[in-house]
């Protein structure tokens, strides 16, 4: 992991006490701020509130439901970004039908009723224009994609619990892209909560997505977003 991330805070102190600001009278009272972290008192928020809670966050704050926790998705970096857009070109010329939709955000129900922002969701053109508010449903999403962040929560939250959320709903493939271990993981064949099927690749590794994705990935290019 980068050294230093395990000192980094989740977010600044002026947008804890914005996001405090505006949030719902239900919520304003449980949270705090503590050692860089944002914290929820009294157990778990209910779902109508982290959505209000969500929508008027700063901007600079991202927020997920993940395991039936409130968390703060890390803002990405420029080589996070790098990464979803060159994995986005790949999925475009291979399948121009299909769209990698950045940051999308999904209703994982059967997973403690969370609520996951993914890096990226790959679903056929158009497919969430029909569907209100910022949380779709994660019906008819052919893959889902997350990059490791370089923070100390990565490994529970984006090698372990966003995973799992995504294979409770059923998504066909899920693709993690580690940047602490030069990797992309393959995982496919959801059942029960689980991905049946697990298989990583390094970088400059041709990787085969399978079906219902199918699609090839030439991963040279990532070893030049390697820090």
């Amino acid at each position: 992991m980068t050294p230093g991330t395990d000192e980094r805070p989740q977010m600044s102190v002026e947008d804890f006490e914005e996001l405090v600001r505006r949030a719902p009278e239900t919520v304003r009272n449980r949270l705090e701020f503590y050692g860089g972290r944002l914290r929820l008192k009294h157990g778990p928020i209910d779902v109508e509130d982290f959505e209000e809670l969500a929508r008027v966050a700063p901007e600079t704050v991202t927020l997920e439901l993940i395991n039936g926790k409130l968390e703060v998705k890390p803002v990405p970096d420029q080589l996070h970004g790098a990464i979803v857009m060159w994995l986005l070109r790949q999925c475009m010329q291979q399948r121009p039908e299909l769209a990698l939709y950045p940051e999308q955000g999904l209703r994982v129900p059967t997973y403690r009723n969370g609520r996951a922002r993914a890096d990226g969701a790959l679903a056929p053109l158009d497919h969430f224009i029909d569907q209100e508010g910022e949380w779709a449903s994660p019906e008819g999403v052919l893959m889902a994609v997350e990059v490791t962040s370089h923070d100390n929560d990565t490994d529970r939250r984006d090698r372990l619990e966003k995973g799992r959320a995504y294979a409770y709903v059923g998504i066909p493939v899920h693709l993690l892209i580690d940047r602490d271990n030069d990797t992309l993981v393959v995982h496919s064949a959801p059942q029960n909560g689980v991905y049946q099927n697990r298989r990583p690749y390094h970088y400059g590794s041709t990787v085969r997505l399978p079906s219902p994705v199918a699609i090839t990935l030439e991963t040279e290019k990532l070893k030049d977003y390697v820090t």
